[in-house]
């Protein structure tokens, strides 16, 4: 799947959305489109937000319910479910991350812009080989050498997002304190800063350095990640990770509230020249 591109996920989403637009527009509730769906209330709502898979059976039956009788109609949403339930490429990594981190990965390849704000390591898809070795190793002490080595090529296979020729543009906000963490010995950081200043130097990447001595700053709350998309239908989702799950934010409220975090952290760090200026110090310290 390449990135910008609608993928699983995505479809999951927009299945989701039209059926519930179905839903509300007939007046039915979630608790008898779940009896239809033969879920729960709970499921039911989960599915219309793109969190769960369908069952084409499942599909037919709300269709069904709603009074979608036109041949056409039907088969454009039983297209886009079986779409929707194509496993995604990320899908033969499944033993090395929790099945609430595959939504994650939909998004982000899926995306045509990527926001970030990252305290404690350089965001995956900034990070060298070596570097990725230590965070997955330091992230999962007690993994084999062969699930470290399957993590890494996870990680670097996300990487092409940013390279392919309909690559997304990443914005991230990087505190210092990331770069002065010690990841590995010194040769390490110093091959990570370099390869930071030369990343930050292609057209689709912004990267901005919030320094030590920047007085406080809008996100208390701790790193997040943003995903905006190319397709209209689409609203934004932010991602907010916590220590055994994660938060999938899409309601315009919370999306504004973070867009707006995002920014005044972008206008509380140098821009991406001073950055870099900041980045090579950093190197020639390392």
């Amino acid at each position: 799947m390449r990135p910008g591109r609608p993928g699983p996920v995505v479809r999951r989403i927009q299945l989701g959305s039209q059926l519930r637009k179905l839903r509300l527009e007939r007046g039915i509730t979630l608790q008898r489109a779940g009896h239809s769906a033969r879920v729960s209330e709970t499921k039911m709502s989960r599915m219309e937000l793109g969190r769960v898979s369908f069952k084409r059976r499942d599909v037919e039956n709300l269709l069904t319910l709603y009074g979608i009788t036109d041949e056409q109609a039907r088969t454009g949403i039983l297209s886009l479910a079986e779409e929707a339930n194509t496993p995604g490429w990320w899908q033969q990594y499944s033993d090395v991350f929790p099945g609430w981190w595959s939504t994650y990965l939909g998004l982000e390849g899926a995306a045509s812009l990527i926001r970030a704000y990252e305290v404690q390591h350089v965001p995956a898809l900034l990070q060298t080989e070596e570097y990725a070795h230590v965070v997955c190793r330091q992230y999962a002490p007690r993994a084999g050498q062969a699930e470290v080595e399957r993590r890494v090529a996870l990680r670097l296979e996300r990487q092409q997002a940013l390279v392919a020729d309909d690559a997304c543009e990443l914005h991230v906000v990087l505190d210092e304190s990331a770069l002065r963490r010690a990841y590995g010995h010194h040769a390490v950081m110093r091959r990570q800063v370099q390869y930071l200043i030369d990343a930050s130097e292609r057209p689709n990447v912004r990267l901005q350095i919030m320094p030590f001595h920047s007085t406080g700053h809008p996100a208390g709350a701790g790193p997040f990640t943003m995903f905006s998309f190319s397709q209209g239908d689409l609203s934004d989702v932010v991602y907010v990770e916590q220590l055994t799950n994660a938060l999938y934010l899409d309601k315009p409220a919370d999306v504004a509230q973070y867009t707006e975090i995002h920014q005044e952290l972008q206008q509380n760090s140098p821009a991406p020249e001073g950055s870099r200026d900041l980045l090579r110090s950093l190197a020639v310290a390392a």
